[in-house]
């Protein structure tokens, strides 16, 4: 059995502070500089795995070459596909235009033959991630495409080569709510379809659970319920088939999305039991020491595997999923209000890595009915710098209304509820809450979700540190600079250093 890979570095650009390695100190990493981010994250932090994206963004063709070249003797002592893992995010081509797809499935095929030239002992590239897989078909139409695709290879291009591996072992990235909820399901037709053109089930699966999307389109309760009941689903899926699970979760520094620093490993693991890896996105690498990061790797290299799956009873299933689907329609009532009022300061988020317009032909965009929402990092970014963290939306009316058994019930399952809200509430400016609510009445729903929020946790919230106050300070600053996007982008990135996030 291969290893499996505990940390997966990833280019999720949501650093406030430059990486340590950057030698011109600038934030913003540009694409010829991720061939360095990924050996660094190797070489220098102790990560097993690093996601190499081809989804909505630029990449770089040449990685492997330009990694074995330039990091020659590093990979003859880790081999790469063996010790160490680069693993392709493909684009969706049933949600983006799949101009990029050919590319990097043929920079799978052609890394196996410089690595077997180097007599480098393993195929360095063999695994990729399937962004918003939805249903088990679209898992089997890779495996398909690329099967004619390496079988044409060999047969029109390498005739005199050793002929080219053409199985590629798929992770499923699901990430809406309902299809998290529906993951057994998805991965048992999955394997039906597998075992009908392959004629054997796949040796295992890695699940990859989104946190930022669904958090984006469904909010914060809904989405750690859907990320629980994947999880408790996905254990009884290897129970009952044999096949092994080793589930992998997306997870950003703010609670929002996933709250995982390196402050945080000891509740994350606790919060969390069954995840087998986690993403380490650019704030969890550069925001903090160095020797803290490598301290926190290191530890989730050795304890995730060991944490103990948990597992719900599905009367508890069929309770959470009738809280998650309430808790979505606060959420979205209220965002969908609210949302269009946050786009001048959405505008001024600096950018941190080099990606295609949201809009247009070769990219795809996020919506929740007829509002245009952009990515996860910007909305977390935008909502944080204006004093409302959107841990807050519908969160609160959301509390209020369950029964007292539904309260212990959500509470059971996520014991960190309390401290994510504690945590998020630091970030809170009541007074530019009231100044939006002012401008736009929908937003007293959100002066309502942080009092009844306050009330059903007994928590107060708000700045208690000098940096939280001083963060206070500055988000009061946004609201008058909304229309000078320029000095509103050097206040963000002013802010993003107080919380050692962006978004």
């Amino acid at each position: 059995m291969r290893k499996i890979p505990a940390t997966m570095a990833t280019q999720h650009p949501d650093n406030a502070s430059p990486p340590y390695w950057d030698e011109q100190h600038q934030p913003f990493v540009a694409v010829h500089k991720e061939i360095t981010e990924c050996a660094t994250c190797f070489k220098d932090l102790g990560v097993s795995e690093y996601m190499w994206d081809w989804e909505g963004k630029y990449a770089d063709a040449a990685v492997i070459d330009k990694l074995f070249s330039d990091y020659y003797s590093y990979f003859e002592q880790h081999t790469m596909g063996r010790d160490k893992f680069l693993t392709f995010r493909l684009p969706n081509i049933w949600e983006e235009k799949g101009y990029s797809l050919l590319q990097a499935m043929t920079v799978l095929l052609t890394s196996e033959d410089f690595a077997r030239d180097l007599k480098f002992p393993a195929r360095p590239l063999f695994e990729v991630i399937l962004p918003m897989t939805e249903r088990a078909d679209q898992l089997m139409h890779m495996h398909i495409l690329f099967e004619k695709l390496a079988n044409f290879k060999s047969k029109e291009f390498t005739a005199n080569q050793k002929a080219n591996s053409n199985y590629l072992e798929l992770i499923p990235l699901v990430e809406s709510v309902e299809s998290q909820q529906n993951i057994r399901k998805l991965l048992q037709e999955y394997v039906s379809l597998h075992r009908k053109h392959f004629n054997t089930a796949p040796q295992y699966i890695r699940p990859f659970l989104a946190r930022s999307d669904p958090a984006l389109v469904s909010g914060l309760l809904a989405t750690v319920i859907a990320n629980k009941l994947a999880l408790s689903q996905l254990y009884e899926f290897a129970a009952d088939t044999g096949i092994r699970v080793y589930p992998i979760a997306g997870v950003g520094s703010l609670p929002f999305r996933g709250g995982l620093t390196p402050d945080s490993v000891d509740s994350y693991l606790a919060e969390n039991p069954g995840i087998r890896t986690v993403s380490l996105q650019s704030s969890f690498r550069y925001d903090h020491s160095i020797a803290s990061v490598k301290t926190a790797i290191a530890k989730l290299e050795t304890e995730l595997p060991k944490t103990k799956p948990h597992f719900i009873d599905p009367a508890a299933q069929k309770r959470l999923t009738d809280i998650a689907t309430r808790s979505t329609k606060f959420y979205q009532q209220t965002l969908n209000a609210i949302a269009g009022d946050m786009q001048d300061v959405f505008d001024a988020i600096p950018r941190r890595r080099e990606r295609r317009q949201h809009v247009g032909l070769l990219a795809y965009g996020r919506s929740m009915g007829s509002q245009k929402l952009p990515r996860a990092i910007t909305f977390t970014a935008g909502f944080y710098s204006v004093g409302v963290p959107p841990e807050f939306i519908g969160m609160g009316r959301s509390l209020q209304a369950l029964s007292a058994s539904e309260l212990k019930l959500v509470e059971q399952e996520y014991p960190s509820l309390r401290s994510d809200m504690e945590r998020a509430g630091r970030f809170l400016n009541t007074d530019n809450l009231a100044i939006l609510a002012k401008r736009n009445s929908a937003w007293k729903q959100v002066q309502t979700d942080v009092a009844t929020a306050a009330e059903v946790l007994d928590i107060t919230f708000g700045p208690r540190t000098d940096t939280e106050k001083a963060h206070k300070n500055l988000t009061s600053n946004a609201l008058l600079l909304q229309n000078n996007q320029a000095a509103l982008s050097d206040l963000i990135t002013e802010m993003s250093l107080l919380r050692k996030s962006l978004g």
